[in-house]
């Protein structure tokens, strides 16, 4: 009976495809997919219809207002709610138009705009995103759009992505026919998420003002438990996370958001949640959601949902491997090679074109993922390293070593994978074997870019993939059709890029090396990783493709910088005041309660010289935390009242403050190891990572 009702409600709150279908005339259900296929503008008279059944679709499922759900730079979404009720006198009607539906006014003014905007320039649109449904939640319908200033410079993370699809889908159209594919008018990129977080009890949770403002622990020395033991990683889920769980799936369900797996991580508290695989700007639009509505859903279970990289020291942080693929409206998936590789011309040609896109623009796809917390998790032996390589696997390389030789492609064995055991069925094994190290792999029919993190939007990362990937098949069209054969323009990009390969251990200080010696980008920090925007060459692929315009990635560049500086600010001043006004005091509370026992055991002419040394270990290192607090201080009043140069600032937010903030807690975790249960003033690791 459940799981007909499961059924029933998928989707219900989602005005999908099928329910347009049913609620509007055949002939403007034509013309609206006629539109969508041919990247045609709607009609006024198509909006209005689809407006009103909209409207009548959303009062029945409850809703009161509407809302146009857009990106903006912050990383978030944001959203202003106008009621559907007009006055009419002294009654009222319930009014929702084309226009409404297809264009809002925002204040663009008050989002980062990196100069596209100034205070007295406040005029901005949203623009309705008709390729992703609108649904309906909190009794507001919410639909996507994108958000664009006056003169029409993107405001958002959707309008470029949408942008990049566009680029993608024409290259590919391009190439495909001089491959002897024909039938393709339309080829999308195709995303599945895997999203990673921590639950904690709210009562824990709401002692940490460090996890409150910032999202992540700023002290806390680790428990005597992590995950050495290896025994948490798809380990029998607790009771109170199992009902959590539950609830998420019923509710991602009901808003047609395909959750398919769930699991616990491999950190203590840290679990997965991974959805089925749709275009990218849905799973984009998806992944927002599900990210609120995880949260939302964690405190009715009494439990916070952190999406912060790096929660908790000593442990995994968090990331969300972004599963990409390119699929055309004839059903070819560009990355699936098939029974025999070798004669597979698209997935030669994709793969020729992705081994030339990572290595080219290795550097923006670091970009593309570069944040104050995810700077925690990059390269720490828990997460992909910051430098950008491609796994292929041995199959993969044997591929292209025959293509850089000459030599007469082979067709690679399919092997049986056998456990030993009669009773057990063999199986072909895959293609590849699978490399947690790897930032940008291959499995199978995908490539899997794992370093995302677990609070960034999937837009960013996603318009950098379909932009570099359609810029190399570009570039092939552009050989083949100047005379070069097919043949001659794969070997030249395989053997040109090739180096970006490495099937090997990511975390290894050997690969670090042999990186280094190989010239591979190793940007270990936002601030450095942050400064490819302004190159030229990017600047101008870019360009060429029409998804971002040189303004519009000077603009970016500089609220990223900001982004990062705020980040560190916040984290900087939390740190101080938790310091200051709750853990100084403690400490020196339980300092002088040792000092009274000393002098009551002298007292009484025992021999207090054991507690003694304690006194003076302790009194040594609260010094040391005192003389910390002052560095901190005083670095946060100096980078604060630094002139204009912004790059300048970030820098010095990265040397001085974070570093001062790093040591600070390094000496503050010392002396908790020391002090009395009884006086520490917040929730340790123990209580947050095992409280459940």
């Amino acid at each position: 009976m459940e799981m007909t009702r499961l059924l029933e409600d998928y989707g219900c709150l989602t005005f999908s495809d099928d329910v347009m279908k049913e609620r509007i005339p055949k002939s403007i259900y034509k013309e609206f997919h006629a539109s969508l296929d041919k990247g045609e503008e709607l009609s006024k008279e198509c909006a209005t219809v689809i407006a009103n059944a909209m409207k009548i679709w959303a009062l029945e499922n409850g809703a009161t207002h509407f809302t146009h759900w857009f990106m903006p730079m912050t990383g978030l979404t944001a959203e202003k709610h106008d009621a559907f009720i007009e006055p009419d006198g002294s009654k009222a009607v319930l009014e929702f138009s084309g226009k409404t539906l297809r264009k809002g006014e925002p204040d663009a003014s008050s989002f980062p705009s990196g100069g596209l905007r100034a205070t007295f320039e406040a005029r901005g649109y949203t623009a309705w995103d008709c390729t992703s449904p609108a649904f309906v939640k909190d009794s507001s319908l919410y639909i996507p759009t994108l958000f664009c200033s006056y003169t029409g410079e993107a405001l958002d993370k959707k309008t470029p992505l949408l942008r990049s699809c566009d680029a993608l889908s024409k290259a590919a159209c391009r190439l495909l026919p001089l491959l002897g594919v024909e039938g393709v008018t339309k080829v999308t990129a195709s995303v599945g998420a895997e999203q990673e977080y921590f639950l904690v009890l709210d009562e824990y949770y709401q002692q940490r003002m460090d996890l409150k403002l910032t999202g992540r622990t700023l002290f806390g020395t680790m428990a005597p438990k992590g995950q050495e033991l290896e025994d948490h990683y798809f380990g029998s889920l607790k009771r109170k996370v199992a009902a959590f769980m539950k609830d998420l799936d019923h509710e991602l369900w009901r808003y047609g958001i395909p959750s398919k797996t769930k699991h616990n991580e491999v950190a203590p508290a840290q679990h997965e949640v991974a959805c089925v695989y749709s275009k990218v700007n849905i799973t984009t639009d998806n992944n927002h959601l599900l990210m609120q509505i995880m949260q939302d859903i964690a405190k009715k279970h009494g439990l916070r949902c952190l999406l912060h990289e790096k929660p908790f020291a000593g442990v995994n942080g968090s990331g969300k491997h972004d599963n990409w693929s390119v699929i055309t409206n004839t059903g070819i998936n560009l990355f699936n090679p098939g029974s025999n590789p070798a004669e597979n011309k698209p997935f030669i040609a994709a793969l020729a074109c992705t081994i030339r896109a990572v290595d080219m623009y290795a550097d923006l796809m670091r970009m593309s993922i570069a944040s104050a917390g995810n700077d925690h998790r990059l390269g720490a032996n828990e997460a992909p390293p910051a430098i950008i390589s491609m796994f292929l696997g041995e199959d993969l390389e044997a591929l292209i070593d025959e293509i850089c030789e000459g030599k007469e492609i082979k067709k690679a064995n399919t092997s049986r994978f056998a456990t030993g055991v009669s009773v057990v069925p063999t199986f072909s094994k895959d293609n590849t074997d699978r490399n947690r190290t790897s930032p940008f792999a291959f499995t199978g029919n995908k490539f899997e870019f794992r370093g995302v993190g677990s609070s960034q939007s999937i837009a960013g990362p996603n318009t950098v993939l379909n932009s570099i990937f359609a810029d190399s098949m570009e570039v092939m069209a552009d050989e083949i059709d100047s005379g070069k054969s097919f043949e001659t323009v794969v070997k030249e990009f395989i053997t040109k890029h090739r180096r970006i390969i490495f099937n090997g251990d990511g975390y290894s200080a050997k690969w670090e090396e042999k990186a280094k010696e190989l010239g591979l980008l190793n940007n270990k920090n936002t601030v450095d990783a942050l400064n490819c925007l302004k190159d030229q060459k990017n600047v101008d692929m870019f360009k060429r493709l029409g998804v971002y315009s040189d303004i519009e990635l000077k603009a970016r560049h500089e609220i990223l910088l900001e982004s990062y500086i705020k980040t560190i600010q916040l984290e900087g001043l939390t740190a101080l005041k938790m310091a200051k006004t709750q853990l100084y005091p403690a400490i020196c509370d339980y300092l002088a309660k040792l000092s009274s026992e000393i002098v009551s055991i002298k007292n009484a002419d025992l021999d207090a010289e054991f507690l003694f040394k304690d006194a003076n270990k302790l009194t040594k290192q609260v010094k040391l935390m005192k003389e910390e607090m002052d560095k901190l201080e005083q670095n946060i009043k100096f980078a604060q009242n630094l002139d204009d140069n912004i790059e300048k600032q970030a820098i010095v937010w990265r040397d001085y403050v974070f570093t001062s903030m790093q040591s600070l807690r390094e000496i503050t975790d010392m002396i908790e190891e020391s002090v009395d249960a009884k006086y520490w003033p917040i929730p340790t690791y123990v209580d947050l990572l095992f409280g459940i």
